[in-house]
């Protein structure tokens, strides 16, 4: 008889000012090994900066994941607006630390977020670029029903080829 599940219950709250050091662990080679290496530090406070500056008129927003009933920080997920083969698209990610891996967290996030582009009412599709060498943030791109157009070549970080699964939810 199979063992009864439960989804993870989050919450995402809006990126401020004291999640710096979220987003230094973040930086971590083990996170960061699909996306070219931990960034500097330089880099860090420039992306921290840019977090702060999303979202707020319907452009998108950055999040801390937040995992419930205890309240610990936990990644960030957001979703922004890029341009993509002609039209102007919303685009997702996120990061899950290690130790709270293989918990579903990083797919109850993403519903969250689908639900925040969705109710923007202002694009027609999300997507998201994994790695084609990421198995985890493909399978949640599946869960979260995107469709798989194929892949893709990106530059990140800019000076960086990389090999990208495009994956698409309808809005």
């Amino acid at each position: 008889m199979p063992k009864p599940t439960t989804a993870p219950e989050v919450r995402i709250e809006p990126w401020a000012e004291g999640d710096l050091d979220l987003l230094r662990r973040i930086n971590a080679p083990e996170m960061t090994e699909h996306l070219g290496g931990p960034e500097t530090e330089e880099k860090v406070l420039s992306r921290h900066r840019r977090y702060l500056e999303v979202g707020g008129d319907g452009s998108g927003g950055m999040f801390r994941v937040v995992v419930l009933p205890e309240g610990t920080a936990v990644g960030n997920i957001g979703y922004w607006e890029r341009e993509w083969r002609g039209e102007t698209v919303y685009e997702t990610g996120w990061g899950i630390l290690p130790e709270f891996g293989g918990r579903g967290l990083a797919t109850a996030a993403g519903r969250l977020v689908v639900e925040l582009a969705r109710a923007e009412r202002r694009h027609r599709f999300l997507h998201a670029y994994p790695s084609v060498d990421h198995p985890a943030s493909n399978a949640i791109c599946r869960k979260l029903g995107f469709t798989l157009l194929g892949p893709c070549d990106f530059e990140y970080p800019p000076g960086r080829p990389m090999r990208c699964n495009d994956w698409r939810l309808t809005l």
